[in-house]
C-alpha cells in the first residue's frame, strides 16, 4: 500500500495507505449490451485504466457506437485485522455501471462523472488473488442522461467531440477500521471568522467515540478542538481568532493572489483513547457571493477574468494524462492572466480541483447537459447534480455553480412553463444544498433564476462590445431589449435588475497551422491577427466597469474547435507574456 499521499484522488479526505487500481485491465465490447454476467464476457484484449476506449492513451482507440464495455483484473487484498474494512473506490464511470468482485455483485451506479464505493470485505477470498469485473453501460444515443460535450454523431462535429464511455478517473481501494470518517464538508465564513465542518461517521453506533479536529495555517495552530460522536452526522462551528486588523486578516484570508489554506489533522478516538481512524484535509477561510451589481470574494468587489476550459487532451479525453498536467493547467490559466476558470460542460477531476485551491485559481462547476426535456432527463440531472455538490463543495476554489447552459436540455423556456419551473426548482435545490455560494441557473440568455447574469457574446466588434455594455444604463436596455445571442436574455417574469452582469462568453477567435481544420466564432489569419484581436477584445471588455467580469472562449483548443488561446497540446499561440498582459491590462 502505498503511504504517498502524492496523486491522493479524494484530496478534501486523504487517509496515510490506499492503493491505487489503475494500469492494465482485461477488457471487451459489448456493442448491442447483450451480456449480462461476468461469464458472458469475451475478453479479448487489455486497456489502460483510467483512460477511456475511445482514447489513443487507453490502447484501444475505439470511436465508434457500442452501448457497453466489461473490464476485469485481479488485486492482492490488503492484510486486514480484525474490524478492519476494504472500500473499493471509482473516480468515475460513463455511465452505468455495475460491479462484481469474486463473482458476487458488489454496486451499482449511474451517473457519468460523479464517484461510487463499495466495501468489499465480505466478498474477500480466504487466499489468493481478488478478481474485480466491471461492465459499464452508455447508449451513445441517448440524449437524456447528462453528456456534456459527448457527441450523438459517430463522427464530432460542430462544438461536439468523440463520447467517453467506462472508466475515466481513477479506481483505487483503502483499508480502514470498525468506524471511520466517511465523508467531510467544510463550509468557511470568512464574515463571521468561523468553519462549519460537517463529518458522515461510518460505525458512528461504537460508544464513546470522539472527534478531534487539529486545523494549522502556515504552519501555526488554529484550533484544537474534540467533539463528542452521538450520531452518523456531527456538525460543527469552529470559531476562529478574529486578528481584527486587515493586514493581519490578509494573511489568513484565501483568494488567487494569497491561496492561504488551512490544513487539517482528524482523528476518531475510541472510548479507550486509541485513535481507530485518522485522516487529513484542508480547508480555507473565504466567501464568494454577490453585494448589488457586483461579485464578491471576502466581502469586497472582485472583477472576474475568467477563461473557458473544457479539460480535454488529444490523446486522453476527458482524462489528464497525468497529474501534473492537472496541475500544469491551472498554472498555465494564471500565467495567462486569468482569476478564475469556467469548467464547461465537465465536472472535472478532484486532482485539478485540489491544484486550483493550492495555487489560487476561481472555478465556475458547471454541469453536464441532457439534451432532451422528459421526466427521465429531469430525475438523472437533478440525482447526479446532487452527488456533484456533494462531491465538491468543500473546495475553496469554487465560487459559483451553473446547473444548466444555453438552455440545452430545456430548449423551450421562453413558451414553456414546465420547464422554466425545472430551472427554478434546480436553481433554489442548489442554493438549498449550499447557500453560499452564487448560482447561475442557465448561463448564457433566457434566464429564469440566477445570483449573475451570464451573457454569451460572441460579437467580433470590440467597439460594439464596449458600447453595448458601457454603462449600467446600457446594459439595462440590452436586457430588455437585446439578444446578442439571438436569444431574449430574461424569460418568465424574471428580473435582472441590480445583478451582477457578466460577459460570461467572448471571444471564440479560431486560429491553427492547419487553416482548413480551423473552427471558431471569427478566424485570425495568423498568430499576430490572433494576438492583435485578443488585445482589442481584453481593451473593450476591461473598459467596462459596469460588467462584474468576462470569460474567454477558450482556454485550449479541442479537437475541431480551434478557438483557444492554447494549441490542444498547452503550447501557447503567441507570447504568454503578452496575453497575460492583454487579459490584465499593465499598470
Amino acid at each position: 500500500m502505498s503511504d504517498d499521499p502524492k496523486g491522493y484522488p479524494r484530496p478534501t479526505l486523504q487517509r496515510q495507505q490506499w492503493h491505487s487500481l489503475n494500469g492494465r485491465w482485461e477488457f471487451a465490447i459489448d456493442a448491442d449490451a447483450r451480456w449480462q454476467v461476468p461469464a458472458d464476457a469475451r475478453w479479448d484484449r487489455t486497456i489502460a485504466v483510467p483512460f477511456a476506449p475511445e482514447t489513443e492513451r487507453s490502447g484501444i482507440g475505439e470511436t465508434g457506437y457500442y452501448r457497453a464495455c466489461w473490464y476485469r483484473r485481479t488485486f492482492e487484498a490488503p492484510p486486514l485485522d480484525a474490524g478492519d474494512r476494504l472500500l473499493l473506490h471509482f473516480g468515475a464511470v460513463d455511465h452505468d455501471a455495475r460491479v462484481w468482485v469474486n463473482g458476487q455483485r458488489a454496486i451499482d451506479h449511474a451517473g457519468g462523472y460523479t464517484p461510487f464505493s463499495a466495501e468489499i470485505t465480505a466478498l474477500l477470498r480466504a487466499g489468493g488473488p481478488q478478481e474485480v469485473v466491471l461492465r459499464a453501460g452508455d447508449d451513445p444515443h441517448d440524449l437524456s442522461q447528462p453528456r456534456g460535450k459527448q457527441d450523438w454523431q459517430r463522427e464530432p462535429h460542430a462544438i461536439w467531440y468523440p463520447r467517453t464511455t467506462g472508466i475515466w478517473q481513477t479506481v483505487w481501494m483503502e483499508r480502514v477500521g470498525r468506524a471511520s470518517v466517511e465523508r467531510l464538508r467544510w463550509t468557511p465564513d470568512a464574515g463571521r471568522w468561523e468553519i462549519g465542518l460537517e463529518a458522515t461517521i461510518a460505525g458512528a453506533e461504537e460508544a464513546g467515540l470522539r472527534l478531534r479536529v487539529v486545523l494549522r495555517a502556515r504552519g501555526r495552530l488554529i484550533a484544537d478542538d474534540t467533539y463528542a460522536v452521538t450520531g452518523r452526522e456531527v456538525t460543527r462551528r469552529i470559531a476562529l481568532a478574529d486578528p481584527g486588523i486587515d493586514d493581519a486578516r490578509a494573511e489568513l484570508l484565501w483568494s488567487p493572489g494569497r491561496p492561504t489554506l488551512i490544513d487539517a489533522e482528524i482523528e476518531l478516538i475510541d472510548a479507550s483513547g486509541a485513535v481507530v481512524d485518522a485522516v487529513r484535509s484542508y480547508t480555507a477561510l473565504r466567501t464568494a457571493g454577490v453585494e448589488g451589481d457586483r461579485f464578491v470574494l471576502n466581502g469586497r468587489p472582485y472583477r472576474l477574468r475568467m477563461v473557458l476550459d473544457q479539460g480535454y487532451w488529444p490523446e486522453s479525453g476527458l482524462t489528464a494524462p497525468s497529474d501534473e498536467a492537472l496541475r500544469r493547467d491551472v498554472e498555465l490559466a494564471k500565467e495567462m492572466g486569468f482569476n478564475g476558470v469556467r469548467k464547461h460542460q465537465k465536472i472535472e477531476d478532484p486532482r485539478y480541483l485540489y491544484w486550483a485551491d493550492r495555487l489560487g485559481l476561481l472555478v465556475w462547476e458547471e454541469m453536464p447537459s441532457a439534451y432532451r426535456f422528459a421526466r427521465d432527463a429531469v430525475g438523472r440531472l437533478v440525482r447526479e447534480w446532487m452527488d456533484v455538490i456533494a462531491r465538491d463543495a468543500g473546495h475553496p476554489c469554487i465560487v459559483a455553480w451553473v446547473p444548466f447552459n444555453e438552455s440545452w436540455g430545456v430548449p423551450d423556456l421562453p413558451t414553456s412553463a414546465p420547464q422554466r419551473a425545472y430551472v427554478r426548482a434546480v436553481y433554489e435545490l442548489t442554493k438549498a444544498l449550499d447557500p453560499t455560494r452564487p448560482v447561475i441557473g442557465n448561463d448564457g440568455w433566457e434566464h429564469v433564476a440566477a445570483d449573475v447574469v451570464g451573457i454569451h457574446d460572441y460579437d467580433a466588434d470590440p467597439g460594439a462590445l464596449a458600447r453595448r455594455y458601457a454603462s449600467r444604463e446600457a446594459i439595462a436596455e440590452l436586457i430588455a431589449l437585446g439578444r446578442p445571442g439571438g436569444r431574449m436574455l430574461t424569460v418568465g417574469g424574471f428580473d435582472a435588475a441590480g445583478k451582477p452582469v457578466m460577459v460570461s462568453e467572448c471571444g471564440g477567435i479560431g486560429f491553427a497551422a492547419d487553416a482548413a481544420n480551423t473552427w471558431g466564432y471569427v478566424r485570425a489569419s495568423s498568430a499576430e491577427d490572433l494576438a492583435a484581436r485578443y488585445e482589442a477584445l481584453m481593451r473593450a471588455l476591461r473598459g467596462t466597469p459596469a460588467l462584474a467580469g468576462f470569460c474567454y472562449t477558450q482556454f485550449a483548443d479541442t479537437y475541431q474547435e480551434a478557438n483557444g488561446l492554447l494549441y490542444a497540446d498547452r503550447r501557447a499561440k503567441f507570447d504568454l507574456g503578452r496575453m497575460r498582459a492583454a487579459t490584465r491590462g499593465r499598470a
